[in-house]
């Protein structure tokens, strides 16, 4: 009799393990977060906490071969999740047991475990897979693998991820990292966090590397090749990792001399905006023929091309503020590209002004200026460029005059006192514009809707300046006056540099 009820619930079990997961509350995760630029980024039903990723990259081929373990909660009953994937997968395991796939679109990897995920339960997932990285193109012919002579560098933006790991890709999911690559002897890998060692087996080698603290996919990055590494530790105490390949060729020199200066920059920019969030910093310049860079954490990614005209210590000084305005504090929604982009562009115009070669001030009157009405920048919303202008100059050059124009409008005291609080505030999560308006509305005690819609939301020239503290409409009108109808201000010294930043970010596009 006993022996006949054990045979009866374990045939219950059966039967209920039979029912359509749809028919007992479990649904598939959608297949986005729903994104207004990009739908189809990211995926819904889980977040992810961690990801370990273990390669093994052989230069002269191309060939990349990877097992990825995602650790993730359900936030619903999932009967099936996707993943954002463009390499070739041969096998997935959910919580130790196989797991069935297929994929659609550019990158969806559709993963249907052998047991739905119950909500709040944890998951961890193990992808292999193997494939060519450089020769897989998506989004009409896109990739963020790019081979080099010596080996090859993937980063991009707004997806880079899918051609080295599978992942939730989009910003508002951040997780830690460990990146573990397999390499030739004498090949090297760069990537984010702190190397946490390096070991040799049989001609090959090992690099192991961790990011302790959470980081968005787009900004996780792989370097590989022969690189000369400098080590040091910043005055206030920060790590200092940085490298360059071996063959940069005339632009060597001034890109070490900007690079190096690493260390002194992100102790200056932690006086502006507080701490500095992460556990390491530096830089590394690949032999790729690209004036690109990225802000990808801890680890910057600096184009050669940058370079050429001399040292560019103010492209630095951009892509480290990101690690604040960008990084520790990431954009909910692609359409908020203005958290990361105007205050990185604005922390050139405060490098200048350290420098003697211009005011804020003086940058903001002369992007204002030196653009009449008509011209088609000023029909780029900063705060809404749409998914076409996202990395507009609009959204550096005049997204950064909105930001003087709340300095002139708050005051300095209580303006660098908004720069340093809302990346404390923030730290390591999301935020909105709508975010940002009404944590400096807190912090001013003043109604910022009228400034931040005429100068990130309106698709036409704000009919005033940046006027200074304490002036008025009338007074910047007659400024103008005094130097004659027609006549821009005098270009300020660092002007084509920081003219320049407004293009790096799209040639990784």
């Amino acid at each position: 009799m006993r022996k006949r009820l054990i045979v009866s619930a374990a045939s219950a079990l059966s039967l209920l393990l039979a029912v359509p997961a749809s028919a007992s509350g479990f649904q598939p995760g959608a297949d986005g977060v729903g994104d207004p630029y990009y739908p189809t980024l990211g995926n819904g039903g889980y977040d992810v906490s961690h990801y370990d990723i273990r390669l093994k990259y052989q230069p002269a081929t191309d060939e990349l071969e990877g097992t990825a373990t995602i650790l993730a909660t359900a936030t619903q009953d999932l009967s099936r999740f996707n993943l954002d994937f463009a390499l070739k997968v041969s096998e997935i395991l959910v919580n130790g047991r196989l797991a069935t796939f297929a994929t659609s679109g550019d990158q969806e990897l559709e993963v249907t475990p052998a047991r739905p995920l119950t909500k709040g339960s944890q998951a961890t997932v193990v992808v292999r897979y193997k494939d060519v990285p450089s020769t897989v193109e998506k989004y009409g012919g896109y990739t963020a693998w790019r081979r080099t002579p010596d080996g090859a560098v993937v980063a991009g933006e707004p997806v880079a991820a899918g051609w080295w790991f599978p992942s939730n890709d989009h910003p508002s999911d951040k997780a830690t990292f460990d990146v573990s690559v397999l390499v030739p002897n004498g090949t090297q890998v760069i990537s984010n966090g702190v190397l946490t060692g390096t070991t040799s087996q049989a001609g090959w080698t090992r690099f192991s590397w961790r990011e302790n603290k959470p980081q968005a996919t787009y900004l996780a990055t792989l370097g590989i090749g022969k690189f000369d590494i400098t080590r040091d530790t910043s005055a206030g105490g920060v790590p200092v990792y940085n490298a360059y390949s071996k063959d940069l060729g005339e632009n060597a020199g001034a890109a070490r001399a900007s690079v190096e200066r690493t260390g002194e920059l992100v102790d200056w920019l932690s006086t502006y905006f507080g701490e500095y969030p992460f556990s390491s910093i530096g830089g590394f310049v690949p032999n790729l023929p690209t004036s690109g860079g990225l802000e990808t954490q801890t680890r910057i990614l600096y184009g050669p091309g940058l370079f050429a005209r001399g040292s560019n210590a103010s492209i630095v000084v951009h892509e480290l503020a990101h690690q604040w305005y960008g990084d520790s504090v990431s954009l909910s929604r692609w359409s908020d590209i203005w958290l990361n982009e105007g205050f990185a562009q604005y922390a050139q115009f405060l490098w200048s002004e350290h420098e003697n070669e211009g005011t804020a001030q003086e940058l903001a009157d002369y992007v204002y200026a030196s653009r009449p009405a008509d011209d088609p920048f000023w029909t780029v919303e900063p705060g809404d460029p749409g998914d076409e202008n996202q990395l507009s100059a609009a959204v550096y050059l005049r997204g950064a005059v909105a930001i003087q124009a709340l300095r002139n409008t708050v005051g300095d005291d209580t303006f660098f006192r908004i720069l340093k609080g809302w990346p404390a505030e923030r730290r390591y999560g999301n935020a909105t514009i709508q975010d940002f308006q009404a944590y400096a509305e807190r912090i001013s005690g003043r109604s910022l809707g009228d400034l931040l819609n005429t100068w990130l939301f309106t698709p036409a020239k704000p009919p005033v300046g940046p006027v200074p503290n304490g002036g008025t409409a009338t007074a910047a009108a007659a400024a103008a006056a005094d130097r004659g109808a027609g006549q821009p201000p005098a270009e300020p010294k660092s002007w084509k540099k920081i003219q320049d930043a407004a293009s790096v970010h799209a040639n990784l596009k």
